[in-house]
């Protein structure tokens, strides 16, 4: 069975930075695609940046980019999500998610495990 644990999440004040963790258990991540999501208040869950399986490749939302950077850690199995110049509008609950296969990363459907999600707060 596959497990995701997110932590790292907090209260950070604007153009601050936070660091992210995915930590997995009953599959090794190196071998499939990795992807982040937020879900703010009200807000359908949107997608953040993805790392193809391998860590060939990443893609970020418009959003983030230049800001967010996605790493691994094969050693570990964990996949992090670096965020910096935190800004209010990134206040969400962030998710981890993993499924096999590369492509059409941004629907959150396709996805097949996901972690319970930790809390960011950007105050202003």
């Amino acid at each position: 069975q596959v497990q995701l644990v997110e932590s790292g999440g907090g209260l950070v004040q604007a153009g601050g930075s936070l660091k992210l963790s995915c930590a997995a258990s009953g599959r090794t991540l190196s071998s499939y695609a990795m992807g982040w999501f937020r879900q703010a208040p009200g807000k359908e869950r949107e997608f953040v940046g993805a790392n193809s399986w391998g860590g060939r490749l990443t893609y970020y939302a418009d959003s983030v980019k230049g800001r967010f950077t996605i790493s691994r850690d094969n050693a570990k199995n964990t996949v992090y999500l670096q965020m910096n110049s935190l800004k209010p509008e990134d206040t969400a609950v962030y998710y981890c998610a993993t499924k096999i296969g590369d492509g059409n990363y941004y629907d959150p459907t396709v996805w097949d495990y996901w972690g319970q999600g930790t809390q960011v707060t950007v105050s202003s």
